[in-house]
């Protein structure tokens, strides 16, 4: 499944896993971006599956032209050594009934690789709200059993509420109560499957999603994540994040021109 872009495998042993779920408004998909970015991840691989929709495109982290030719295809893997964190970024959409495979076999090489960590950045219909949500913060999070402690004294630090249980069979009043997260993709399932795996500490960071508010909502979901899970201080959060950089990143990059020329030939060889 993972294919190395280097001759040899990387050792991630000890390492943070962090990506996003394919969820309403992209919430976790534009953060990872803002974090890979802004952190100078270097991709070391990506994922060969036939779980998403093909994909390819311009790097959209380019800082160059030199590097504005390079493709990225719908599942990458990048990594910052210096934190020991490594991200998967999706962009593209799951195949029908492809979704749970793919969660089992994402999940089987985190294992593998003995990653320490799995924290998931996901969102939610806001609209799916109960009373008592709509008059808190708009951000939950979710652990799975053997999560450290000291990781959820820092969640909880910031006055988010876990996910609470709803039922599972809305407006039915003798419906059991369970973890509901509309909207939110394969967030569910990855809780579920990660609670399967006892060793292993997963994390979800998720938010109620409001379109208009998505900007705001994503840069503090990205500078939470790195400053009480990567351990930055504030002052270097606010320098890390400034607003022009979640602008730039919500738009889309200039297709460069050379990309015509590349395209074609990649093409061509899919299908042959």
């Amino acid at each position: 499944m993972f294919v190395p872009c280097g001759e040899s495998v990387p050792d991630l042993a000890g390492y943070t896993f962090l990506m996003p779920a394919v969820s309403v408004g992209n919430v976790g998909q534009l953060a990872m971006d803002l974090i890979i970015s802004t952190l100078n991840m270097c991709k070391i691989g990506y994922f060969y599956t036939d779980c998403l929709v093909p994909m390819v495109g311009n790097n959209p982290y380019a800082t160059a032209e030199e590097n504005s030719t390079e493709l990225s295809i719908n599942a990458e893997i990048y990594a910052l050594p210096s934190k020991k964190l490594v991200a998967l970024q999706l962009r593209s959409i799951f195949i029908k009934y492809k979704s749970k495979p793919f969660c089992e076999k994402l999940l089987s090489w985190v294992k593998s690789s003995n990653c320490a960590k799995v924290i998931v950045l996901s969102s939610s219909h806001s609209y799916h709200r109960n009373d008592l949500q709509l008059r808190s913060a708009p951000f939950r999070y979710l652990l799975t059993p053997c999560v450290q402690k000291s990781i959820q004294t820092k969640i909880m630090s910031l006055n988010w509420e876990e996910m609470e249980k709803s039922p599972c069979i809305p407006e039915i009043d003798e419906s059991e109560f369970c973890i509901r997260i509309p909207g939110g993709g394969i967030t569910k399932t990855l809780y579920d499957e990660g609670c399967s795996f006892v060793p292993y500490q997963r994390s979800v960071l998720k938010n109620f999603c409001v379109h208009l508010r998505k900007m705001c909502i994503l840069l503090l979901l990205s500078r939470v994540f790195c400053m009480y899970l990567l351990g930055f201080t504030q002052c270097c959060v606010r320098l890390l994040f400034p607003s022009q950089s979640a602008c730039r990143l919500l738009k889309s990059p200039v297709i460069t021109v050379a990309l015509y020329v590349v395209l074609p030939s990649v093409l061509s060889v899919f299908a042959s």
